[in-house]
Parts: structure tokens; C-alpha cells; sequence
């Protein structure tokens, strides 16, 4: 496939997890050979194309700050096949836990898949659970598909809730719609809440401003298919280095601030 319709096809794509939307879009733009001002329209297209994805924004931030762009970009996907948020999570959930999620998360998700001793509540979210509830079955795993109307008394009964961010600011992440609803629950119902948060998705805070008001000009917060949870909310998040207490000392952000990624009322 040629560079320029492999690109157009990742701009246009959906479904398909972090991992692998970072390689291929680091792949599209090794393959087109770009000028500085080239890559920068690659870059604000793929991010206008998927502005919740924080992997994205991370990737691009890199390539546009650094002076190699193409070993950026290589460097990028291999930190995320290092990742080893999963491997953390599958050793840190407690034993035969009843635990819930939502929609299909991708990291959780593998975690779940290979502890196999743990039952799994699946509440839907984004129309997804349903594949989830099916990957889960054929792994051999106790799992039970909730609907979103069932969500408050499922979180309530769980031993703990695990939530997936897109992509974390300082204080709050983006995650899928319902886990607002489900973090909030579980906070009142004192059920342990785990972010999970892998590999480039902890943003500086311009460029978390940023994503955010893409979102706002998508429509209001209601209507949208992510929403933000505010940290306050969670107990604990497990990311590339283990386990972390305290959500609000998760660490520094993992790119620096791409300008040429921003609105340009944002750089002002």
C-alpha cells in the first residue's frame, strides 16, 4: 500500500487498539518521507481524526519535536511493545476477585484473559461487551454480560473496578462512556477503583487542554462517546512501572508539548 493511502487508511480507521494504531501510523509516516511542514499536516489530520486517542497525540508530539523524526517514531513502537502495564495487572489482581468492566478494555482485557481465576462482570459500553463477553468465554473464564441499565448495582456488588483511560491530564482521565457513572458508584460504594493506564498516554497539560477542546467543539458532554473522570475518583492506577497509591503523583507526562499539534489560540 502506498504511504499516502496507508495514512488516509489509519485517518479514517477505528476499532483497532493502541498498540496497533501507533504502529501503523508510525509506519505511514516513516513511509512518506515528509518535510517538516508535510509532517505537521500528517500529524494534525491523524489527530483530528482520533482526538481521544492519547497514544496518538503522544506519537505525533514525539515525531514533531524530535530532531530524527523517523527514529522518534520507531522508538515510539517499540515502547509500545515493551509496555508492560498488563504483565503489572495480572499479577497484582487479588485472587479469585469478582471484578467489573466496561465495554472491551484493551490492556485490561489481556489481563483478564490470561489470570483466568477471576469472575468478570462486563457492563457494556460503546456496543462493545458483547465481543468482549465472547473473547472471555472461549478463554474459559467466569464472566457475565451487564447491561448499562444494570451498571450501579453491578459495580456495587463487584470486588473491584477496573476503567481503561484513553488518556490522562493531571488531574482526570478521558475514558469510554458509562465510567463516570461507574466510578462514581464505586467511590460511594468504597469498591476499590484501578485506572489502568499504559504507555503513552499521559499528556502535558496544554496538550490535555487541547484534546479537550476538541472534544467540547464535538458537541456537549452528554452527547459524546468519552467522558472525563476526575482522579479523585479512583483508588489506585496501574501503569508501565506497577502500581501506583496515589493517582495524583502518577508521574510526569510522557512527550513534551507539540504546539504545531494545537489550535492556534492554544499557542498563544
Amino acid at each position: 500500500m502506498h504511504p499516502i493511502e496507508r495514512l488516509r487508511y489509519v485517518a479514517r480507521s477505528s476499532g483497532y487498539d493502541d498498540r496497533s494504531m501507533v504502529a501503523e501510523t508510525a509506519g505511514a509516516l516513516r513511509g512518506l518521507g515528509l518535510d517538516a511542514a508535510g509532517m505537521v499536516g500528517a500529524c494534525r489530520r491523524i489527530i483530528e481524526r482520533h482526538p481521544t486517542s492519547g497514544p496518538l497525540w503522544w506519537l505525533c508530539a514525539r515525531v514533531l519535536t524530535a530532531p530524527e523524526p523517523y527514529a522518534a517514531a520507531r522508538q515510539a513502537v517499540n515502547e509500545m511493545d515493551a509496555d508492560q502495564t498488563s504483565e503489572h495487572l495480572i499479577d497484582l489482581l487479588p485472587a479469585d476477585a469478582t471484578v467489573a468492566v466496561l465495554g472491551w478494555p484493551d490492556v485490561a482485557g489481556d489481563a483478564l484473559l490470561r489470570r483466568g481465576d477471576l469472575s468478570v462482570l462486563a457492563i457494556e459500553s460503546g456496543g462493545r461487551s458483547a465481543g468482549f463477553v465472547r473473547r472471555l468465554q472461549r478463554a474459559d473464564v467466569e464472566v457475565e454480560e451487564i447491561g448499562a441499565d444494570q451498571l450501579g448495582s453491578a459495580v456495587a456488588f463487584a470486588d473491584l473496578l477496573i476503567v481503561e483511560a484513553a488518556a490522562v491530564g493531571a488531574d482526570s482521565g478521558l475514558m469510554s462512556s458509562g465510567h463516570l457513572a461507574a466510578a462514581s458508584v464505586a467511590y460511594c460504594a468504597e469498591v476499590p477503583v484501578w485506572a489502568v493506564v499504559g504507555v503513552g498516554k499521559r499528556l502535558p497539560a496544554p496538550m490535555w487542554t487541547a484534546m479537550l477542546g476538541q472534544l467540547a467543539e464535538a458537541g456537549e458532554t452528554y452527547q459524546l462517546d468519552h467522558e472525563v473522570v476526575p482522579l479523585t475518583l479512583i483508588s489506585h492506577l496501574v501503569g508501565p512501572t506497577g502500581l501506583v497509591e496515589h493517582p495524583g503523583d502518577f508521574g510526569v507526562p510522557e512527550c513534551p508539548v507539540a504546539y504545531e499539534l494545537m489550535p492556534r489560540r492554544s499557542s498563544r
